[in-house]
C-alpha cells in the first residue's frame, strides 16, 4: 500500500507543479503604419467640416466607411428636364447659420437607399466640396437629412485614396 502511496503522491505532486508551469501568452506589439503611399494622407476624425462650394460657411459632415456614397440634406426638391436632359433643383440652407443657396443639377443617376422599414429613391448629382486643401467633386445623394444630426455624409467616394480615418479624433481639418 505504502507503494501506492508513494507513485500517487508523486503523479499528485507533478500535476501540481506543471500547473504552476503556465504557458504565459506572448505580447504582440501593435500593428505599424503601411509604408509609402498611405502615409502622405491626411488623418480625418468621426466628424469633420466641410464646405460645399459655392456656399462659404462649412457644414458638419459623419465620416462613414461603411456609406459607398456621400449624402447631403436638402429642401424644396424639384426634378426637371432641360434640353432633353433630367435635372434637379434643391436648396440647402446651413442649419447652423442659415446661409441658404439654391442649385441645379443635372442627374447622375438615381439610386436606392435600403432602410429596415422601406427603400428610400435618391437623385445622385455631381457637387463640388472643399475637405481639408481639397477641392473634390464627386457624387452625393439629395436626401431629407433633417432628422440626422449632421447635414453631410461622406461616403468611401471621397474618403478612399484621400484620407486615414481615425474614429476616435472630431474636427481635424479647419
Amino acid at each position: 500500500m505504502s507503494k501506492i502511496f508513494t507513485i500517487t503522491l508523486i503523479c499528485f505532486i507533478s500535476l501540481l507543479s506543471a500547473c504552476q508551469n503556465q504557458i504565459k501568452p506572448a505580447i504582440v506589439p501593435p500593428p505599424s503604419l503601411p509604408s509609402s503611399p498611405t502615409l502622405g494622407l491626411a488623418v480625418i476624425g468621426g466628424v469633420e467640416p466641410f464646405y460645399l462650394l459655392p456656399m462659404h460657411t462649412s457644414f458638419a459632415a459623419r465620416i462613414d466607411t461603411g456609406a459607398e456614397s456621400s449624402s447631403i440634406g436638402v429642401e424644396q426638391l424639384t426634378p426637371f428636364e432641360r434640353d432633353g436632359e433630367k435635372w434637379v433643383s434643391f436648396v440647402i440652407v446651413n442649419k447652423h447659420n442659415g446661409e441658404t443657396h439654391t442649385f441645379e443639377k443635372r442627374i447622375v443617376r438615381k439610386t436606392r437607399i435600403r432602410r429596415i422599414d422601406k427603400d428610400e429613391h435618391r437623385y445622385v448629382v455631381n457637387m463640388d466640396i472643399k475637405i481639408g486643401n481639397e477641392i473634390i467633386n464627386a457624387e452625393f445623394s439629395l436626401a431629407d437629412r433633417e432628422k440626422f444630426d449632421y447635414q453631410g455624409l461622406i461616403g468611401r467616394n471621397v474618403i478612399n485614396s484621400r484620407f486615414l480615418i481615425d474614429s476616435s479624433l472630431d474636427n481635424t481639418l479647419h
